[in-house]
């Protein structure tokens, strides 16, 4: 038998997966995908409005 008292129920530690972390993390590389996505979607959104390519935009062709 055993006894109710002497039972430990733990509860995970859950990491936050939003958090900014320096260095080759978990963290950072969804931080890292999360701008890629935005930067991407910048550059296609340029495209669009402009009618010109992203480096035409910018002057550099």
């Amino acid at each position: 038998m055993t006894n109710a008292s002497t039972t430990k129920v733990t509860t995970p530690v859950i990491e936050d997966r939003n958090a900014w972390r320096w260095g080759f993390t978990p963290q950072a590389e969804i931080w890292n995908g999360r701008l890629a996505m935005i930067g991407f979607s910048a550059a296609v959104l340029v495209e669009l409005f402009s009618g010109q390519g992203f480096l035409h935009f910018w002057g550099i062709l």
